[in-house]
């Protein structure tokens, strides 16, 4: 029986700097997961924070979800070691298929009110994030990107917090299509 849909983990990191090819780069992608209530408010949430807002962050891009079943994929074929926050996720959600959801879509967490927007599309932060340089194209070969949501109301959410759907577009532009829009292979090839 599928778990009914839930915040597993509220995730926050703070911008570093890292070493990357001989040169030193900043990153948010470092997340952890943290204890008790978060606000979520403007475009982020309180003790989080994007180094390149431009790429990162911003209203489309305010949170990042990432599904408990994609990473037992990555654990169980892959080899990872997972973790909450590994990828840079805000929310570790449970019992939801974010390939599936649609853009559009939107979710009551705790008092907030959340909105898909688009899917992950991973740079070489991800691969730093990994110790693996090649790990964005295996992540973006996996087909699991998770969500990137907007905030429509401000709130609060904590570990526990179920996750409602509360309105589905009838499009059927799901996260899957955008990502398969953009770098399905099969695409590329013209086939």
């Amino acid at each position: 029986m599928a778990a009914a849909p839930r915040v597993t983990s509220v995730n926050v990191g703070a911008v570093r700097e890292v070493l990357w090819r001989g040169r030193r780069v900043t990153t948010g992608i470092w997340k952890s997961p943290v204890a008790g209530r978060v606000a979520i408010r403007g475009v982020n949430l309180d003790g989080d924070d994007q180094a390149d807002r431009s790429v990162h962050g911003g209203p489309d891009k305010a949170v990042y979800a990432y599904a408990l079943e994609d990473y037992d994929f990555w654990h169980e074929r892959a080899g990872v070691d997972v973790q909450a926050g590994l990828f840079g996720e805000n929310l570790t959600v449970e019992g939801l298929d974010l390939a599936s959801a649609l853009a559009g879509e939107r979710w009551s967490v705790g008092t907030t009110l959340l909105e898909v927007a688009q899917p992950r599309m991973p740079c070489y932060k991800l691969g730093i994030r990994m110790g693996d340089p090649g790990f964005p194209r295996r992540f973006l070969d996996a087909a699991r990107p998770g969500a990137y949501l907007r905030i429509v109301r401000d709130g609060d959410v904590g570990a526990g917090d179920p996750v409602l759907v509360t309105s589905r577009p009838t499009h059927g532009v799901t996260m899957r299509a955008m990502w398969e829009a953009r770098f399905d292979p099969r695409r590329r090839r013209g086939a």
